[in-house]
């Protein structure tokens, strides 16, 4: 079957198409017949070998996928062949199939495509995560989204919308906002041209804002803590600006606001239950045109290092996929 393989760190032009052996399941194990594959920022970070996992070489990246259940090993319950399923892993869903613990596999609703399902465990799982679980956040609150065009971002404004907050959508450019707006976001705020602290102490009012879901970081994160409202939540998600800020805790201090971690990926290790109860709601969402799952765009496996590229550029709104 064809694989996309990593051989060494580098850039997306070196990863390499090949023939490997088909996979076997194992016990506890069904083998998935991938449709869609979609990507995420940390795909050119893994490659690269910029990201805090670094697998054994050569290996496949790509995390989350769609497919079709092929075969299942021995004390499987969960699944059967035939069965349409989403799921995530580390990395390895660049290739035509993966064998995959059974019991990370979610089942589709009979009326959500491949492809959409592919881009939903991560952005989409990170963000209700972020939102239900750590932020708590409540009907009538605000919600400010940085980088609200992107995967996550995008995620969020839809979720932020169907959990009953007032969103702001923060991106770059007039583009990316539009295309926020288009899914649901109330108010937007370029923070190419303007201050973001200053927008959002404006758009916040007197109270200030309840929630920031920030994938961002670099610059933009103390100017969007100091819009906080009292007792308000930033929210940690990702640093895809690249630098890792520093914030000054005097400002935790005078708002009596949090500072709350999202590391989604542990949660589902440490909770898998409840994990899988999270993207059952996320695919059911999906299914009913509650959520968009947006695809930007669908790529063979051969033209992985073109949809990278497109990533790193951030020229993506929603999500990329790969049909293998």
């Amino acid at each position: 079957m064809k694989a996309i393989l990593c051989t060494h760190f580098g850039p997306p032009d070196e990863l390499e198409l090949v023939d490997i052996a088909p996979p076997q399941a194992a016990a506890g194990e069904a083998v998935v017949r991938i449709k869609a594959a979609a990507l995420n920022f940390f795909d050119t970070l893994i490659i690269a070998g910029k990201y805090q996992q670094k697998p054994p070489f050569p290996f496949s990246p790509v995390a989350e996928f769609a497919g079709i259940v092929e075969s299942v090993g021995a004390q499987v319950s969960e699944v059967a062949p035939g069965d349409h399923v989403m799921t995530f892993m580390g990395w390895g869903a660049a290739r035509e199939a993966v064998a995959v613990a059974a019991k990370q596999l979610v089942k589709l609703p009979q009326n959500l495509d491949f492809e959409r399902a592919a881009g939903l465990c991560i952005t989409y799982g990170t963000s209700l995560y972020a939102l239900r679980e750590r932020a708590q956040l409540k009907t009538g609150e605000t919600l400010a989204v940085l980088g609200a065009s992107g995967g996550a971002g995008l995620a969020c404004v839809e979720l932020g919308k169907l959990m009953g907050a007032r969103v702001i959508a923060c991106a770059s450019s007039d583009e990316k906002l539009a295309f926020a707006r288009a899914h649901g976001a109330d108010e937007t705020v370029n923070y190419a041209k303007e201050d973001l602290r200053d927008a959002l102490k404006k758009r916040g009012g007197e109270h200030g804002i309840d929630v920031i879901y920030d994938p961002v970081g670099g610059q933009y994160c103390e100017p969007a803590v100091r819009s906080l409202a009292w007792r308000g939540r930033y929210l940690v998600v990702g640093f895809t600006a690249g630098e890792i800020p520093k914030l000054p805790l005097n400002l935790v201090l005078l708002k009596g606001c949090d500072i709350r971690g999202v590391f989604w990926g542990s949660w589902t290790k440490r909770e898998p239950k409840a994990q899988h109860a999270l993207l059952t709601d996320v695919a059911r969402w999906a299914a009913e045109g509650k959520l968009s799952a947006h695809v930007h765009a669908a790529y063979p496996l051969a033209d992985i290092a073109a949809a990278m590229k497109l990533i790193s550029d951030r020229k993506v709104m929603g999500k990329i996929v790969l049909r293998p």
